[in-house]
């Protein structure tokens, strides 16, 4: 049996439009009660492009991923996917939520998380996969390099096998956008470069989002940067300048140079942008998680 290839879905939805942008966000506001997540958003992704969106905790990076994914509605502007709006098209687009919002204590093997990635809504835990939907997750597995984990718990992976695992279940129903919301917070700086490659592999074949704090992104392989801060600060080629900064992060910077891109906030208080935070070894211990 055939095997598709990533990033070939297997039957596009009826209204995707692959004539229109990826991702098309105009006039967007979501609030939370009477706090304000996001005002007057409106950005562009074209197909295959790579989008990097930066900005301080709280910024509303998480907010658009999920606006974006149609779990949340806006209190107005529009989103749409390929021309239609983002809960119709939600099955073309793959998913890697944050390291921390996920329970590595589940009672689940590493295929099975995959081959739930295969399914529709929520998965039942005495559901039945194909062999066709088994042999689909184990090519993810063998993309991703972690194919000797299958019958593994996953409570038993390390920081950068976890996050591999999350990218192959986002990858397994062969997604034409793929989103990932701070995919590098919890791994070693090894485990970091070698997601960052396969990103850059997969950009090839898809359109990629990703939500980042890691400077160090900027300078491997996205296209475009997205600056975010409740507001849209900026969003061009991705080069980041000490105005862009200062408007992210609501204060003055300086530049630190001392081998990794690196700034910290003027008011003497080192804040931590690599994504580790207080066991970032370039800011040696010294540092607060941004």
């Amino acid at each position: 049996m055939g095997i598709k290839k990533i990033g070939e879905t297997s039957k596009l939805a009826t209204s995707v439009d692959l004539t229109k942008p990826a991702i098309k966000i105009k006039d967007i506001s979501v609030s939370y009660g009477k706090t304000q997540a996001l005002q007057h958003i409106s950005l562009s992704v074209n197909e295959k492009d790579y989008l990097g969106i930066m900005g301080p905790n709280g910024g509303g990076k998480s907010t658009l991923l999920r606006t974006i994914l149609g779990f949340i509605k806006p209190d107005n502007g529009i989103a749409e996917v390929f021309g239609c709006s983002c809960a119709k098209n939600r099955e073309i687009l793959g998913y890697v939520p944050q390291f921390s919002s996920v329970d590595k204590n589940f009672p689940i093997s590493v295929q099975k998380v995959v081959e739930t990635g295969l399914l529709k809504g929520r998965a039942h835990p005495f559901h039945t996969y194909s062999n066709e939907q088994k042999e689909q997750a184990m090519q993810q597995l063998e993309r991703l390099g972690i194919a000797d984990l299958a019958n593994r718990q996953i409570s038993e992976l390390s920081g950068g096998e976890f996050q591999r695992l999350l990218i192959a279940r986002s990858l397994a129903a062969n997604p034409k956008i793929l989103l990932l919301d701070e995919p590098t917070a919890s791994v070693d700086p090894s485990s970091r470069e070698k997601i960052y490659s396969l990103l850059a592999e997969l950009n090839k074949e898809m359109t990629i989002v990703l939500v980042t704090h890691d400077l160090t992104a900027i300078s491997s392989s996205i296209k475009k940067l997205a600056c975010l801060n409740q507001t849209l600060v900026y969003h061009g080629e991705p080069v980041l300048t000490d105005e862009v900064v200062e408007a992210m992060y609501g204060c003055p910077v300086d530049l630190i140079a001392h081998g990794v891109p690196h700034r910290v906030l003027a008011d003497s208080a080192h804040q931590c942008v690599h994504g580790i935070g207080d066991n970032c070894p370039v800011c040696n211990g010294d540092s607060k998680h941004v």
